[in-house]
């Protein structure tokens, strides 16, 4: 294969529409605009928002303001991320008595968004006594875990 042999995919190359060109065309006379209304003349808008007049849907839609309103922007500056992991993940991953860090969280498959901080969810049951470091911890889960004879260390 050589650049002399490159050619664009059939059908995907169109030859351009030449309007206003006699009848015989098919893109004569009025050049495909219809015979009468706003699209017929000349400086006729025709805007990817417009909707012929209708009220368009980004004028329709509600506007939600301010930066501490749940779906209010794109960014939420204010809101906290954090990835939740699991005791029952940590009951299926690690052995009794492991040292769970955070390293070894994502080592594990768990925790994987490089610079959110990671928060333990109680959701399952935890039998095995293990020292799990995280960022935060649900009241929930530092329960089952100080239950079932582990400690819980909250990293900064």
């Amino acid at each position: 294969m050589g650049l002399n042999t490159l050619a664009p995919a059939p059908g995907s190359r169109k030859p351009r529409k030449r309007v206003g060109r006699g009848e015989g065309s098919g893109l004569g006379k009025t050049s495909g605009r219809g015979q009468k209304g706003y699209g017929s003349r000349s400086g006729a808008k025709d805007r990817a928002r417009f909707e012929g007049g209708q009220m368009p849907i980004h004028m329709r839609m509600r506007k939600l303001r301010g930066p501490t309103k749940k779906m209010s922007m794109p960014f939420e500056p204010f809101r906290t991320h954090t990835q939740p992991v699991n005791v029952q993940d940590l009951e299926a991953r690690f052995e009794s008595g492991a040292e769970v860090t955070v390293e070894a969280l994502v080592a594990a498959g768990l925790g994987t968004r490089k610079g959110v901080p990671i928060k333990i969810l109680a959701k399952g049951e935890i039998t095995k006594p293990l020292t799990v470091h995280a960022h935060k911890f649900s009241a929930s889960a530092r329960e089952a875990i100080e239950g079932a004879g582990g400690t819980v260390v909250v990293v900064e």
